[in-house]
């Protein structure tokens, strides 16, 4: 029987025969109780499954028949909320369109679109996941015969925005109490938003001053180990018994986001422009190499993948080298 009823579930389902290239009969629930409307599925399934067989026609499937079977596929990946974020951004440009009629002009007005207000290096992540989409909709599930080009944005070196201890004492005074320790403690340790944001408290030991964020936690999918310099360590004992989970709470919740209304103010009364979140952990960086911290021990303390990542920082410690370059000083005595 092709349409018929399991014990384990509510929805009528779907058996039909294989057709060409498949091995198994088709299995599919309606997602439905009413027997009507399955049976409208199951004469459309079968129609589409008659035409693929008999004369190769492959059935029209959507956007977001595609994005549904993408995270159906990944959720095992890190970024799988990441993944929904953007795809949810991309429903009002690409939701309900063809497979086959999304192509490079229409890709080219959506990245457009996105680029508005971000750095090319986001727009290029949201590029990247309609380029990975596409593809497995034509190599993996033969849904589209041609993969469009998806363009991606120029991104140099990257932005690098840091602030001078002057600036960031005007920010401090402005940020009400909760976003001021949060800043504090972006600086002192180099963490990512999220990470400080969904900082708990058993992530901590206060005792050997080092934090721990796991694998699944970190961007680059490495586990990254933190130790806590003095500036950490009296924000996070200035947090102790506010919340029994969460180190970052107002009002008795947990923070969530920290570009606000209240940042926002914040800088603008500092007089402080051009300045993200995400700068504290270039102000991280940049702090370090005006100490002399060396490449491999930023990279370690900043938790960067790659030393690549960690050089755009070099040309602030040219001091640094002096060392090095006066190594052959004395090679040149007999000059002077």
């Amino acid at each position: 029987m092709s349409l018929y009823r399991r014990k384990d579930s509510p929805y009528w389902w779907i058996k039909l025969p294989p057709v060409r290239g498949e091995l198994k009969n088709f299995y599919q629930s309606t997602e439905t109780t009413n027997k009507r409307q399955a049976q409208r599925l199951h004469d459309k399934l079968c129609a589409e499954r008659w035409e693929l067989d008999k004369i190769g026609v492959k059935p029209i499937r959507t956007w977001d028949d595609a994005t549904e079977k993408w995270l159906e596929e990944t959720s095992y990946k890190r970024t799988h909320e990441w993944d929904k974020a953007m795809i949810k951004w991309f429903k009002p440009h690409l939701g309900g369109r063809a497979m086959n009629t999304i192509n490079r002009e229409l890709l080219d007005e959506v990245r457009r679109v996105r680029s508005k207000g971000v750095t090319p290096s986001t727009v290029n992540r949201y590029m990247a996941l309609v380029r990975s989409i596409l593809r497995r909709a034509c190599y993996d599930w033969e849904w589209i015969d041609r993969v469009p080009k998806v363009g991606m944005m120029r991104d140099g070196a990257g932005r690098i925005r840091a602030l001078t201890r002057v600036e960031f004492d005007r920010l401090l005074a402005e940020l009400p109490v909760h976003l001021r320790d949060m800043a504090i403690f972006s600086v002192a340790t180099g963490l990512r938003q999220g990470n400080v944001t969904g900082l708990l408290w058993k992530q901590i030991n206060l005792d050997r001053r080092h934090l721990w964020i796991s694998a699944e936690q970190h961007k680059n999918g490495a586990a990254h180990s933190v130790p806590l310099n003095d500036a950490a360590m009296d924000v996070l004992v200035r947090r102790q018994g506010d919340h029994p989970t969460h180190v970052f709470v107002y009002g008795g919740n947990p923070i969530v986001q920290v570009s606000t209304k209240a940042w926002r103010n914040a800088l603008n009364r500092a007089g402080i422009e051009d300045f993200r979140w995400h700068d504290l952990r270039h102000t991280f960086a940049t702090w370090h190499r005006e100490v002399g911290t060396p490449t491999y021990e930023l990279q370690r303390l900043g938790g960067w993948k790659t030393q690549a990542m960690v050089e755009r920082y070099a040309h602030l410690d040219p001091e640094g080298l002096h060392a090095a370059a006066a190594r052959l000083d004395g090679k040149f005595a007999s000059l002077r």
